[in-house]
């Protein structure tokens, strides 16, 4: 499998774009250049047959000037050092381009979760959580899943941590069960702001919703709640791949009676009026919206150039590569960036957070309004950075996400 993300150095480019074209305060970008920290734990866990076995596991907590820091964890055998210094810069700028009072931070664990038992993966959980406890807290660092991690993996690390303090802190990680103090709306959140950017895009650039063609990468809990979304907005659904394969049909896929077909058979492959279609086909296939929302480097100098879509919406992290932005600009296709794309998972991640602290808990359409909210105005900003300088999307969007940043840098007296 390929590395699933972005390395730090493709961040720090990014960065380095958008401070150019802002002329952002040489200080402002000496502070975010490395993380504030980064943890690198050893968890013994000992297996079912008796042995004991050691994994690796990270912390890096990235920028905390707009609040705690706030990011996923995740259980990958790639996980890597640069990759979660990467994830967790990434964080610090989606937290900042949709308004969150939080930090960026990440966290993964070196191991491949397919080969523990369950008993295994609890015991692993609990003992990441008791190796990173003196640097994460409600108030500090608040973790949230990520890939192969999920509620069952954040109510072993609520019930650990409640153990190590004496008392139990809900708030200390999001994306938890209900009934453990987690959110209604949570688990739609990231595909219904995906939803609302693509609305409000279609918006800005005239394009009309009612029977746009989409294609999908990824049938997972973005990629199929972003299809339903979209799909109710009245767009055409005319490709959805997973890892397995993927089906294409252009009078449109209906995503409902096909998420319940994938539950069935862990695919979408051989979903009835569809034929099959590749992964490589899907990417290049001629349509209005590509959104890949499923792993990162998806699209890359060796791809960019055979695709066919007039826009592209970055549900995953990182799917493109920065070669292949470079080809995408110059073949005037159009790219709503990850950092605001995919931003309505933490967006709900930190309604859960304060209703945590609250102890009060919202209805979802309260959620879903607070959630559209955020979405749009997120939205404007950066078209309106767009509109005002002569870049792509991307950078307008780190150049909102670094302007909150230098204006909090000055507040808190870091930078004069």
């Amino acid at each position: 499998m390929s590395q699933p993300y972005h390395h730090y150095e493709v961040v720090s480019q990014l960065v380095e774009k958008a401070a150019a074209a802002m002329h952002l305060d040489p200080q402002v970008k000496e502070l975010l250049r490395e993380p504030v920290r980064t943890l690198t734990v050893s968890v013994p866990v000992k297996m079912d047959n008796g042995t004991v076995k050691v994994f690796q596991g990270f912390r890096c907590q990235h920028n905390d000037v707009l609040g705690p820091f706030k990011g996923g964890i995740r259980f990958h055998p790639e996980a890597d050092e640069d990759e979660v210094k990467a994830l967790a810069a990434l964080m610090t700028y989606k937290c900042s381009v949709v308004g969150l009072p939080f930090g960026g931070a990440k966290g993964g664990v070196l191991c491949d979760p397919s080969e523990l038992s369950t008993a295994e993966l609890e015991r692993l959980s609990r003992g990441f959580i008791r190796a990173i406890a003196p640097i994460i807290g409600p108030d500090r660092d608040i973790p949230a899943p990520d890939i192969n991690t999920n509620a069952k993996t954040m109510g072993w690390f609520v019930d650990e941590y409640a153990q190590i303090q004496g008392a139990y802190r809900p708030g200390i990680v999001t994306g938890k069960p209900l009934a453990l103090g987690g959110s209604k709306g949570r688990t739609e959140a990231t595909g219904r702001g995906v939803m609302y950017v693509v609305r409000e895009a279609a918006r800005a650039f005239g394009l009309d919703l009612e029977g746009a063609t989409v294609a999908i990468q990824g049938f997972g809990n973005v990629g199929s709640y972003t299809a339903k979304n979209l799909h109710d907005l009245g767009c055409k659904i005319i490709a959805i791949a997973d890892i397995f394969g993927g089906v294409y049909n252009p009078d449109g896929i209906d995503p409902y009676p096909l998420k319940e077909y994938e539950q069935e058979t862990r695919s979408v492959k051989g979903f009835s009026d569809t034929n099959p279609i590749s992964n490589e086909e899907l990417l290049a296939l001629e349509c209005d919206i590509l959104i890949p929302a499923a792993l990162g480097n998806q699209i890359t100098k060796e791809n960019a150039a055979n695709v066919r879509s007039k826009w592209i919406v970055e549900a995953a992290n990182g799917p493109t590569t920065p070669e292949a932005d470079v080809i995408l600009s110059q073949k005037g296709i159009f790219v709503v960036p990850d950092i605001l794309a995919n931003a309505g998972g933490v967006t709900a991640s930190y309604f859960e957070w304060v209703q945590n602290n609250y102890n009060y808990y919202w209805p979802e359409e309260e959620i879903d309004n607070r959630l559209e909210q955020v979405m749009t105005q997120a939205f404007w900003e950066v078209y309106g950075a767009y509109k005002e300088k002569d870049i792509t999307l991307r950078i307008a969007a780190y150049i909102v996400a670094l302007g909150r940043l230098e204006e909090a840098m000055r507040a808190r007296g870091w930078v004069v």
